[in-house]
């Protein structure tokens, strides 16, 4: 377990720095200068914008300007904003909160969803609730999670003003308690969490259900039914460990798709998170934000991929002596 822990933190910084690399080009592949799209329609003489371009890094070869980018994130320093005019360490200290908060929730109503949906559909498959769930999984899976917040806006929001359709606050929130601001944050994290972990639930349903129904066929569960075990204990108490290692993995892989759909569910919802940051970046063509924000949100996911991997050997000493099949 140990050396397959090495390997991993050992592989990490290669799987970041391939991930950086890829949006960097795809950034400087973009059609236009980032000078031009963070200058705006603001006048700027030649020799003010060659003033500009050069503290801004801008006047030099893409590839020197990637690896002075890395060499600053070793020391420590993520580089200057040009489009906001902070230092990025501040932006994505201003947004990082945020986007824990809505991906934390997210995670919670995921796992939740996910549990209780492909539970309840093995309790009886092929029967209405089975279907029922099933079908309700896949519209989930296939919706994207931008169009499923623009539903949840116009029926939540609109038709039934019960949450609010963007924002993390109230205009007012500022006067208030404490404890009422905290409620007031709770309640515009609603809507985006719930879409955002839904829109991520169907795959975990569909494998705890399928890792159910084969559990429940199985001859030591039989047997258990056999010493008197009714449905619900020989489910929860017999099948549902067995079926939880893949789920666990799965739902460890399944932080990609949370983060990458929180940019989208960020914008939808106008939540001020590294999401919202990352769009305003890429349209602001402001470089070092966006890689500062694809680093971090890169360093989440295979952080939570390893949580996964330990998670997955802590409950199968079958997987702990493989190694996950590496070998270690």
């Amino acid at each position: 377990m140990r050396r397959l822990l090495l390997r991993r933190l050992a592989a990490a910084p290669l799987t970041v720095l391939g991930i950086v690399l890829v949006v960097f080009l795809l950034v400087e592949a973009a059609p236009g200068s980032p000078a031009d799209a963070i200058l705006g329609d603001r006048p700027v003489d030649a020799a003010t914008r060659a003033r500009l371009e050069a503290a801004w890094g801008l006047d030099r070869p893409a590839p020197a300007r990637l690896l002075a980018w890395v060499g600053s994130v070793a020391r420590g320093d993520l580089g200057w904003s040009p489009s906001r005019s902070r230092p990025v360490t501040r932006v994505l200290a201003d947004a990082f909160p945020a986007t824990l908060l809505l991906s934390g929730l997210a995670l919670t109503v995921h796992l939740a969803a996910g549990f209780a949906m492909g539970t309840l559909a093995a309790r009886r498959p092929g029967r209405l609730a089975d279907r029922v769930i099933q079908t309700t999984a896949l519209v989930l899976w296939s919706a994207p999670a931008f169009w499923l917040g623009l539903v949840a806006i116009l029926l939540l929001a609109y038709a039934l003003p019960i949450f609010p359709a963007s924002s993390s606050h109230s205009v007012s929130a500022s006067d208030w308690p404490a404890w009422r601001r905290a409620a007031d944050l709770a309640w515009h994290a609603t809507l985006p969490a719930l879409v955002l972990g839904l829109s991520s639930a169907a795959v975990l349903t569909q494998h705890v259900r399928a890792g159910l129904v084969r559990a429940l066929g199985d001859a030591f569960v039989r047997a258990a039914r056999a010493r008197g075990a009714g449905s619900t204990r020989a489910m929860l108490s017999h099948a549902l460990r067995h079926a939880l290692l893949p789920a666990v993995h799965l739902a460890g892989l399944s932080l990609p798709s949370l983060v990458s759909g929180a940019l989208a569910i960020e914008v939808v919802f106008g939540w001020p998170g590294m999401g919202r940051v990352a769009y305003d970046a890429v349209l602001a063509r402001d470089v070092p934000v966006v890689l500062a924000t694809t680093l971090a949100a890169s360093v989440l996911v295979v952080l939570g991929n390893l949580a996964a991997d330990l998670g997955a050997m802590a409950l199968d000493p079958r997987v702990r002596r493989a190694g996950l099949g590496d070998g270690g």
